[in-house]
């Protein structure tokens, strides 16, 4: 019995260090691949926030919650997926894991991709306002029409330009149809675009005074932003997806100061 005994307990031993072996080596891949792909999430991080959505362009749009998706499955569906399989010594060990890294990639590619295609493009002032105009939404089919300089949306940030109604009385009713069934209005209709100087006389006519947001917006917030940019003295109105902003001007040259998340309307 004692020799028994003594036999079933080095067993016992011995199976809960292999087992530990193998949960430590699950671990350390595991958290190999987490370091990869917090290293990739990081990248992705700044590329996304720091070139094509701007702070606080990223709210009015609202891309937030696809890119928390994009890193849940960067960050913590791989590593989890390489927990599960990894044995060392296991046969089909470097094919699983190379299927795993593929998803992966495909799927961050795809999720990437996405937000890519979103990012904002144009801050188009339009008639008495402006309106981000992300890169999908443009209307291409004037492209052949289209000044050089606005053909291609930019890759590091949003540009700033103007929009005219077409002067041609045929194009200007074929733009009114368009836009009153669904189609695309002024800000994504590219060949339509001017150098935003050539607007600067109406955005200091069509600028509001600074006081306007504080009816909007809570007072000491609005005193708050206002102190980072001292040289602004009016705003107007800033049109996206998810959520309006206010554009500050300087309504002494018509220049444009920064976005910034306040209110212009209630």
């Amino acid at each position: 019995m004692d020799s028994t005994s003594g036999s079933l307990r080095i067993r016992r031993v011995f199976n809960a260090l292999v087992s530990f072996s193998v949960m430590n080596s699950r671990f350390r891949a595991s958290g190999i691949h987490f370091l990869c792909s917090m290293l990739l999430a990081l990248a992705a991080l700044g590329v996304v926030y720091l070139v094509w959505y701007p702070v606080p362009l990223a709210a009015a749009i609202g891309v937030g919650h696809i890119f928390l998706i994009l890193l849940a499955v960067d960050i913590v569906i791989g590593p989890l997926l390489t927990f599960v399989v990894y044995k060392k010594g296991k046969k089909s060990l470097f094919f699983d894991l190379t299927v795993i890294a593929i998803l992966q990639g495909a799927a961050f590619a795809y999720g990437l991709h996405a937000i890519a295609v979103a990012r904002p493009a144009w801050i188009v002032f339009n008639v008495d306002r402006f309106d981000l105009v992300q890169a999908h939404e443009l209307d291409r089919r004037f492209l052949l029409d289209t000044d050089e300089a606005f053909r291609n949306p930019s890759w590091t940030g949003p540009r700033w330009v103007a929009s005219q109604t077409p002067l041609d009385l045929q194009k200007r009713n074929q733009l009114i149809l368009e836009s009153a069934v669904g189609g695309g209005d002024l800000p994504q209709r590219p060949d339509l675009y001017v150098a935003i100087k050539q607007e600067t006389e109406n955005i200091r006519r069509m600028a509001h005074p600074l006081q306007e947001l504080s009816r909007f917006n809570r007072p000491e917030v609005v005193n708050r932003l206002l102190q980072k940019w001292p040289k602004a003295d009016a705003w107007l109105p800033l049109m996206a997806k998810t959520r309006p902003m206010t554009v500050l001007l300087n309504k002494k040259d018509g220049s444009f100061i920064a976005v910034v998340d306040l209110r212009p309307w209630n």
